[in-house]
């Protein structure tokens, strides 16, 4: 979004996560999708595009530390230190108001997230661990509160 001149940078996203702001997070990607086919009648041509199901789904990249943070917050809930067994909330916020008052805030929730896959990696060479997590959720809210 065009801020006074400028776009939004890395810098002015914030991630709150499972109720506690996310430190050690290096990206995010989400994304809503409906099912939509088109419907044929007569002739060869469409009449109509049919709508189905909406499905939420994402990725939030994070630091070891971060994921090590997630996995406490799974043996305190769930008793085991596996992160699939969470459900959790997240609010992503684009823009800030402490660096340009005018700045606009925009703030989009994520529902019910559930992570599909626990997966770590490292390389020869590598400073730190990065590590992506995919999730699917049950709805996004974008520009709540704009």
């Amino acid at each position: 979004m065009f801020i006074n001149g400028r776009e939004y940078e890395f810098a002015d996203v914030s991630l709150i996560m499972g109720g506690r702001d996310v430190i050690g997070f290096k990206g995010i990607k989400y994304s809503e999708k409906q099912d939509k086919e088109v419907l044929y009648g007569k002739g060869n041509k469409p009449i109509s595009i049919q709508k189905g199901n909406y499905s939420y789904e994402g990725e939030i990249t994070l630091t070891q530390s971060e994921l090590e943070t997630l996995q406490l917050l799974a043996k305190a809930s769930t008793g085991r230190s596996s992160i699939m067994g969470l459900s959790l909330n997240a609010v992503v916020c684009y823009g800030n108001p402490l660096i340009d008052v005018k700045a606009v805030m925009t703030t989009d929730r994520l529902y019910g997230i559930q992570f599909t896959e626990s997966p770590k990696e490292m390389k020869q060479g590598d400073k730190s661990m990065e590590v992506t997590l995919p999730f699917i959720c049950l709805d996004i809210q974008y520009g709540v509160g704009d």
